[in-house]
């Protein structure tokens, strides 16, 4: 494989990685395809042997689940901001054969707003994903919903307590946009088989909804660069 030539200057990824005995490089191409493709690990393990680096599926999957939180998170700091109008609907993932509430939101133009995955479908899991997404973006002008209670309460709740107007849509044909989005992660997630725990749910989604991100070209690049969505990934690591 050719040599990515990454100067890794990430000090948590540096810790995360002191006790794994694979070049950087491979590690990254290995975790790129896990979150970007709708490959099994097995399908991985044959994929690396075809060139000539033997590395077990359990393997890449530790590799996973160590890097990618890490990359998600360099990620949030070179986000693109996203527009004003937010369209929030929930999907369901299954977490060691029970399903789990997945949040998220995109704005008008189908750019991601924000994710997080919850054991319950509640208010309270509602107003946690609004809060999180407003940290990272400021409030909103428009949100629109499903006609969940919980969701609505939510956003009443946030409503009251910053004391600002946010214009508060119950639309159906509006979310479709949001409901379309989540068929790409869906799609990346049914390889995996169903996720094993909860712990493990939330660091692969994580990775997937970065590379969903860059796919979309939602991630700060120098103006005028043209960077390939690879090349972003890796960069996170540099």
């Amino acid at each position: 494989m050719a040599p990515l030539q990454l100067q890794l200057s990430n000090s948590t990824l540096r810790r995360v990685i002191k006790r794994l005995h694979f070049p950087l490089e491979i590690m990254l191409v290995c975790v790129r395809w896990y979150a970007a493709y709708p490959l099994s690990l097995r399908q991985l393990e044959e994929m690396m042997a075809e060139r000539g680096v033997g590395v077990d599926h359990a393997t890449v999957h530790r590799w996973a689940l160590k890097i990618l939180p890490v990359l998600a998170a360099v990620f949030r700091q070179r986000k693109r901001p996203v527009g004003g109008s937010w369209r929030m609907d929930e999907t369901y993932i299954q977490v060691s054969g029970q399903w789990k509430c997945l949040y998220r939101a995109v704005d008008r133009l189908g750019q991601t707003v924000d994710f997080l995955l919850t054991a319950r479908r509640d208010e309270a899991a509602a107003r946690r994903f609004f809060e999180r997404a407003i940290s990272l973006h400021d409030l909103p002008e428009k949100i629109t919903i499903d006609k969940s209670g919980a969701n609505t309460a939510a956003v009443k709740g946030l409503i009251e307590d910053s004391g600002l107007h946010i214009e508060l849509r119950q639309s159906k044909y509006l979310n479709n946009i949001v409901e379309q989005d989540h068929r790409a992660i869906k799609r990346r997630l049914r390889p995996m088989l169903g996720l094993k725990t909860f712990h493990t749910a939330r660091r692969l989604i994580a990775g997937i909804e970065t590379m969903h991100m860059i796919a979309k070209g939602q991630m700060n690049c120098p103006k005028g660069a043209s960077v390939s969505a690879a090349e972003q990934f890796y960069s996170l690591a540099a």
